[in-house]
């Protein structure tokens, strides 16, 4: 979408803006090639529009550049891991989506900072409407995870912690609204074998960790939905920094860290587990009992 394409433009740009080139290696979604040519013209004025309502003097040249720089193998010491719309098709709903961004220093995730424009920090308010004010998450190594609400990087930030597993309570996970996005069938199979579902909390994008993260949800099963899928580096990072600093665990499918020293994917693991202490582990036994992925 032209969103993905600005977004990434203007996150390139900001880097640029404060870090030095060293520090500003970045593994993106998108590139700009296709944005480059004369059939796509119409689409590329509209993502110059959108990027120049932000920064009025830059170039369409300087805005094509900045996509295009996001072009990172993931070989470096440090680089970062961008996601410029999470969730497309939540984002095209009017639904939920994030604007994702991870540093990735010697294969661990540093820091994660994730936008959920549709997500209300109010708890309360129902998952399946839209929220004008949204959220922004932040954490960092061993620094917690925090909780901007409206959006608004000078309010004060609340730090958020996963809940405590209470194995006498109905669990409560988050799915998909896209249903090729992970295996329900499995999924429910194992939510049955650890514990008693409750109703599920359904949404797109990396929102769902911040769901987790934030005490709303006991835990985010994405399995795999084939035998040669592989998961990408940009739709994990941001979400499990948030997650694990807010006191989750997460994993692969065999209970393995995720391995971000493999380039853009996630080649040593298959599928992710995301949830709470003492759930996760059960979670990890019955799918290897169930022998599942």
């Amino acid at each position: 979408t032209v969103a993905d394409y600005a977004v990434q433009a203007i996150i390139s740009l900001s880097l640029a803006d404060s870090l030095d080139a060293s520090d500003c290696l970045i593994v993106g979604e998108e590139d700009a090639q296709a944005l480059r040519s004369e059939d796509q013209a119409p689409i590329r004025q509209a993502v110059f529009e959108t990027v120049r309502a932000w920064r009025p003097s830059v170039t369409e040249e300087e805005m094509l550049d900045a996509i295009d720089h996001c072009d990172h193998d993931g070989s470096s010491d440090g680089y970062w891991a961008l996601d410029p719309i999470d969730g497309t098709k939540g984002f095209l709903r009017g639904q939920h989506y994030a604007i994702a961004l991870g540093r990735i220093e010697n294969g661990n995730v540093v820091a994660g900072v994730m936008g959920c424009p549709n997500l209300s920090s109010d708890q309360a308010f129902p998952l399946n409407k839209q929220d004008v004010t949204g959220v922004v998450y932040a954490a960092s190594s061993g620094a917690g995870a925090w909780e901007f609400a409206d959006c608004d990087p000078t309010t004060s930030p609340m730090r958020i912690m996963a809940q405590q597993y209470d194995s006498n309570r109905p669990l409560r996970f988050c799915e998909s609204a896209e249903k090729g996005h992970s295996a329900r069938g499995d999924s429910e199979r194992i939510i049955e074998s650890v514990g008693t579902p409750g109703e599920p909390a359904r949404l797109d994008s990396q929102c769902k960790y911040a769901l987790v993260a934030r005490g709303q949800a006991d835990g985010y099963l994405r399995l795999p939905t084939s035998k040669t899928y592989v998961e990408k580096i940009w739709d994990h990072a941001a979400g499990m920094c948030i997650a694990t600093e807010a006191g989750a665990i997460v994993s692969d499918v065999a209970g393995n860290p995720l391995d971000f020293t493999h380039g853009s994917r996630l080649e040593q693991n298959r599928g992710v587990i995301c949830a709470t202490d003492g759930l996760h582990q059960q979670i990890i036994e019955v799918i290897s009992e169930l022998a599942i992925a």
